[in-house]
């Protein structure tokens, strides 16, 4: 029997000027521009300026960061194909 825990998956963001993120697996990747996030729900992309990660928990998967935010993304683990996938089926 696998001990799973399921996390909830949560964003709030505070005046574009600070973000709190539940359900964080783990950081990909962070640069003052961009913070890359795999979480329960996906892949999750963060865009801004002077952005910093304030705190990141592994055990609950609670991550905080601030900066100037601009964008949130998902991004889709499904491949799509394309034409080229399509093409060598």
């Amino acid at each position: 029997m696998d001990n799973v825990i399921e996390m909830n998956h949560g964003i709030i963001a505070e005046n574009r000027k600070k973000l709190n993120v539940s359900g964080v697996k783990e950081v990909i990747s962070f640069d003052e521009e961009t913070i890359q996030l795999d979480t329960v729900q996906g892949k999750l992309t963060v865009k801004g300026e002077q952005l910093h990660i304030l705190s990141f928990h592994t055990e609950s998967g609670d991550l905080s960061a601030e900066g100037r935010l601009h964008a949130l993304v998902y991004v889709s683990d499904e491949k799509s194909g394309g034409f080229f996938g399509r093409l060598f089926r």
